[in-house]
């Protein structure tokens, strides 16, 4: 399972790609692969503000539906328009074009209590299947 060396993870398994103040979120392939065929993504306002472990959406499969939570505090400056109209890209490029927000960090220190890749890797690999 791809799990990228660039990104920050938090446990409820969405990504974090920071560039300088601000950053992308995504959920994980594992999230991804998880929640099975994805049909509606429910994503917030620009303007909104988010913050560190609060949900800001949901995702809807087939069989289930998951709330997204914020892996750092901010305001949203930009969401993927592309995932509102094809759900679809969440699963298929989830690293990618499959990104959900992007977020103007309030406080660039959250980063700091997000997993590195192999803290991914390890929180993974205890989870029973």
């Amino acid at each position: 399972m791809e799990i990228p060396e660039h990104l920050k993870y938090s446990s409820e398994h969405e990504w974090l790609a920071p560039a300088g103040r601000t950053a992308k979120v995504g959920i994980t392939g594992y999230a991804a692969e998880h929640i099975g065929d994805i049909v509606f993504v429910e994503l917030p306002k620009v303007g909104t503000t988010v913050i560190a472990g609060s949900s800001f959406g949901v995702i809807e499969a087939v069989k289930s539906v998951s709330e997204l939570f914020a892996p750092v505090s901010g305001t949203v400056v930009a969401i993927n328009e592309r995932v509102a109209k094809e759900p679809e890209l969440v699963s298929a490029d989830p690293y990618g074009d499959g990104w959900l927000i992007e977020v103007d960090m309030n406080n660039e220190g959250e980063i700091a209590a997000l997993k590195d890749s192999a803290g991914y890797r390890d929180l993974i690999a205890s989870l029973p299947e």
